[in-house]
């Protein structure tokens, strides 16, 4: 059975591969995994909870299994499903390239560019607009791109590194609230949210601990975090996206269009809307948050054989 020691040192080495490479460029494992289940669910889709259910326990049971199967590889097998799941290096870069987009104007650019972040609708967007959709899919994905991935393999290797992202890749996929989706993708979103409770807070915290390094104050990331996250409609988003809002010291919401309609969010955190530098500050703030995860991870595990 793997140790301990071996995955917190697969995790810090699956960690440093993504900093240095970023996203595998072709033949990216998940999106071959969104291929497979895109396939069964041509045969698994109903109209019904029951049948989302099992799409979700079959697409994900096999990643497990695969998983179990995989983690016999020990440190290099752990090292490279951390890799294959981490999406952080690409996550502040693209968060950069919007940065530099908005500063020099070119507005058609960082429209063709905001897809690649969340699923706004960008041409109802102007500059402000693509840079507060852009700030709180960075503080989102934060933790869903890294902190969760890391927390779910430091508490079961490889298997739980697998199954998280299959579990993040469904929501994604099918857990939308619209006429196809209202109830065979009920399971993939709750699922969803159950796998990124403990993530989304332990991102609170780390942002918390954090945010003198973009200028904030802890405290302002509690108050934040305590009064409105609660008033978002996700248990998850609305801890992370609060905590940011705290940090930079601005507020997040309002009207937010989608390409299926329109919805107004609640207002988290309180100052001014954010401006392109908070976007770049925002950046900052993230890659800090995940390499305090990757370290505390890596650090539970070297200490937990000793209890």
């Amino acid at each position: 059975m793997q140790t301990g020691t071996s995955t917190a040192a697969g995790l810090l080495l699956g960690f440093a591969l993504d900093r240095a490479f970023g996203d595998p460029r072709r033949w990216h494992p998940v999106a071959g995994f969104g291929s497979a289940a895109s396939a069964l669910e041509s045969l698994t889709y109903a109209d019904r909870r029951s049948a989302g259910m099992l799409h979700e326990a079959l697409s994900v049971g096999a990643v497990v299994a695969f998983g179990v199967g995989a983690r016999r590889g020990g440190m290099v097998a752990t090292a490279l499903a951390t890799w294959t799941v981490l999406g952080g290096r690409s996550l502040a870069r693209t968060g950069r390239q919007m940065a530099d987009r908005l500063e020099s104007g070119d507005l058609s650019a960082a429209r063709a560019l905001l897809p690649s972040l969340c699923g706004r609708d960008p041409e109802v967007l102007d500059a402000d607009g693509l840079a507060r959709a852009a700030l709180e899919s960075i503080a989102e994905n934060t933790s869903d791109a890294t902190v969760a991935p890391l927390v779910w393999g430091a508490v079961a290797g490889v298997p739980g590194l697998l199954g998280y992202r299959a579990i993040n890749t469904l929501d994604a996929m099918i857990g939308y609230r619209n006429s196809r989706y209202e109830r065979f993708g009920w399971a993939a979103a709750r699922t969803d949210d159950l796998a990124n409770l403990l993530p989304a807070r332990l991102t609170g915290l780390l942002t918390a601990a954090l945010s003198p390094l973009v200028g904030g104050r802890p405290s302002a990331v509690l108050r934040a975090w305590r009064r409105d996250a609660a008033k978002h409609p996700s248990p998850n988003a609305g801890v992370v996206e609060a905590s940011m809002a705290g940090a930079l010291g601005v507020h997040l919401g309002g009207r937010t269009q989608y390409h299926y309609g329109t919805e107004l969010r609640p207002i988290l955190g309180e100052g001014p809307p954010p401006a392109v530098a908070d976007l770049r500050r925002a950046v900052r703030m993230s890659e800090a948050v995940q390499i305090a995860a990757a370290v505390s991870t890596a650090l539970w595990l070297f200490l937990r054989p000793s209890r």
